[in-house]
């Protein structure tokens, strides 16, 4: 089954790919790696989330908001390659998540795209990360991904 089928198949609708919001870039090839940039919770250029984990959002929502970026990453991609059946592996992947004082469970949180990527990818899909805790994120949105793909 190609990565596209599996897609539908998991009922995870890939989005248009969302407008930068700044001066940058949304992606990036160099050889057979593409770099997405910073890629938030937003659809429709609306956050679907707003907020600090462990003050205003759950470890679910966060989990939840984790994946709705990662949806927007995929578009990205998608636009970028063609599409999703390009991608030879995930490297990758780097998940900010805005965290109130005392909030440690970034890696949780960027679990909702790390398990989404493994669904739709399989092995391919089984990538280095980071998950960081920071004060804010554009938008006021709780996670933000950046993703380093082979293609």
């Amino acid at each position: 089954m190609s990565f596209e089928q599996r897609v539908v198949e998991l009922g995870c609708p890939v989005p248009d790919p969302p407008r930068p919001v700044a001066t940058y870039e949304p992606s990036v090839q160099v050889g057979d790696l593409l770099f997405i940039s910073g890629v938030i919770p937003v659809r429709e250029g609306r956050p679907v989330f707003r907020g600090t984990l462990g003050r205003d959002l759950s470890g679910e929502e966060g989990y939840e908001a984790a994946q709705v970026a990662l949806l927007n990453a995929l578009a990205t991609i998608r636009h970028a390659a063609g599409s999703l059946d390009r991608v030879r592996r995930i490297v990758r992947m780097t998940g900010y998540v805005a965290s109130h004082e005392g909030f440690v469970e970034q890696p949780a949180v960027i679990n909702g795209a790390s398990d989404l990527l493994v669904r739709i990818f399989g092995e391919a899909g089984r990538h280095a990360r980071v998950a960081v805790g920071v004060v804010a994120l554009p938008m006021g949105v709780p996670v933000e991904l950046e993703l380093i793909v082979q293609l």
